[in-house]
């Protein structure tokens, strides 16, 4: 029997650069020896300095790329990331609850980095649940959780929301190092610290929660699947490139 490595199927929106959405996603799940599989979500007209446009897919087609691709190959880990609509959220939804024991990774990019809307808290109400990591920047964990006074209490908000993990990072912080730490229904289960690089990156979040559902997929557990995947991320950030005008963007295949 030839060996096949465990599939991960990511449901995000295309990017024209190949530094975010769903080029990342399978970039980095090849990356990390997983096969990657895809449902797009959305268009996006998009350049290295941000989106000028994006139009969602239509939520009937987003579910039935999704169960089509899934019922020839089994997928062990989700990953999601801009779904292009509260409606597509929901469609999503309902894929993964027909798969309650892959686990699911959710990037929840609210914005690009210059800011341009990607999506609304309102579309992940009915995600969290079925969550098992959320992997939210600390202006990502603030909107999501605005009642929280600090990030761990605004870690705790989510998890209250049904997700098991929340992995909070801190390229946004004012701090020497970024400072990524990991939270559960007991409070913080680890802080991991990395030296702060020089440039600002365009698909830093899709590659980190897809290479944790790649190592998820791999039968890691969260915790070593969270350190498994920063160390990924790193080196392909620590590697990365400007191939255009705006930013940089990481390096998935040679570290």
């Amino acid at each position: 029997m030839t060996f096949s490595p465990p599939a991960v199927l990511a449901f995000a929106a295309s990017d024209p650069t190949g530094g975010a959405g769903i080029l990342a996603d399978t970039l980095a799940i090849a990356g990390m020896g997983a096969h990657p599989l895809c449902a797009i979500t959305a268009l996006t007209v998009q350049d290295s300095h941000g989106v000028h446009r994006l139009q969602a897919v239509e939520p009937e087609l987003v579910a039935e790329q999704a169960r089509r691709v899934l019922a020839d190959i089994p997928a062990r880990a989700f990953k999601l990331g801009v779904l292009g609509s509260a409606a597509n959220a929901r469609a999503v939804a309902g894929v993964l609850a027909e798969h309650r024991r892959v686990p699911v990774v959710l990037d929840p990019v609210l914005a690009s980095a210059r800011g341009d809307p990607l999506a609304t808290e309102d579309g992940l109400e009915a995600l969290l649940p079925l969550t098992t990591l959320v992997t939210p920047n600390s202006v990502e964990a603030r909107r999501l959780a605005p009642q929280g006074r600090t990030l761990a209490e605004c870690a705790q908000a989510l998890v209250a929301s049904g997700c098991r993990y929340v992995l909070v990072t801190g390229s946004h912080e004012p701090t020497a190092e970024v400072v990524n730490t990991l939270y559960d229904v007991r409070g913080e289960v680890r802080a991991e610290r990395w030296p702060r690089l020089p440039h600002s990156y365009h698909g830093s979040g899709c590659t980190l929660a897809s290479a944790i559902a790649a190592a998820l997929a791999h039968g890691a557990s969260v915790p070593d699947a969270v350190r498994e995947g920063q160390e990924f991320t790193w080196r392909s950030l620590a590697a990365g490139y400007r191939p255009g005008g705006g930013q940089h963007v990481p390096d998935r295949a040679r570290r």
